[in-house]
């Protein structure tokens, strides 16, 4: 797919980090962006330096993501392109003793279940949507009507202690990347899947500066963080890469996470 300004797109956690960066190389591509986010002040200041549109969307419902959709698309159209970058994660062992009592507990199921509603289930509803839409629009070159990218984590395939609902979160994000690709294929619709390692994204950030250069040296080459540049520019090959589809691929610098 050609990038241009005939082009639209919606990216969900899109006011920071990795969403924020991929909407600027988007918009510099001349893309009529869309950025879905809950953070409307951050959203608003960057959809307005991209000449875009911010919409308020929780992942998690269906109202929101809906009226979203509807918002975008009133502004730029339907979307050809959709990118997946909203989530979260938490870090709690499956049981454990209570540090006072040293009473033993479980993880909390409603904690897992809302990693599991916006990681997995958030990241679905918006592929379902925005490829319902995609199916109205005429085809592109090579019979093409759209490119949906998603954000797993290599914690898919090495998740640390305490990551049990967000590494079962984005292994399942990396489940449907193929049947969804193949659920689309013969509509025109490719569907990818990227799987960050240690980014250097606000979140992280906030850490302290001798953590930070801990995980840096902790990626064997290059030994630093992930710049979401880097996941942008991936991004970016997914979607004006015709061949490419129903790919999940690390962008990690070669790490492979320890137990903790």
């Amino acid at each position: 797919m050609k990038l241009d300004s005939s082009i639209s797109a919606v990216v969900t956690g899109g006011a920071s980090g990795l969403g924020a960066a991929t909407a600027r190389r988007l918009a510099s591509q001349g893309v009529r962006v869309a950025l879905f986010d809950l953070n409307a002040q951050a959203g608003e200041a960057l959809a307005r330096e991209l000449g875009g549109v911010f919409c308020k969307v929780d992942v998690t419902s269906e109202e929101q993501v809906q009226a979203g959709f509807a918002k975008a698309r009133g502004v730029h159209g339907q979307e050809r392109i959709l990118v997946n970058c909203a989530g979260t994660g938490n870090g709690i062992k499956t049981a454990s003793r209570d540090k006072a009592t040293g009473q033993p507990r479980h993880f909390p199921l409603p904690e897992f279940e809302k990693i599991i509603q916006i990681n997995l289930i958030g990241s679905f509803r918006c592929i379902a949507h925005a490829a319902a839409g995609m199916l109205t629009l005429e085809p592109l070159q090579d019979r093409e009507r759209g490119a949906i990218v998603n954000t797993a984590s290599v914690a898919a395939e090495d998740g640390q202690m305490g990551q049990a609902a967000y590494s079962a979160s984005k292994a399942g994000i990396v489940g449907l990347t193929l049947p969804v690709a193949r659920d689309l294929m013969g509509e025109g619709i490719r569907v990818n899947t990227i799987l960050p390692g240690i980014f250097a994204t606000p979140l992280l950030m906030a850490l302290p500066d001798h953590v930070l250069k801990s995980l840096g040296e902790s990626v064997p080459f290059p030994k630093r963080l992930g710049d979401p540049e880097e996941y942008a520019h991936l991004a970016e090959t997914m979607i004006t890469n015709g061949y490419f589809n129903g790919e999940c691929v690390r962008l990690d610098g070669a790490i492979r996470m320890a137990p903790r």
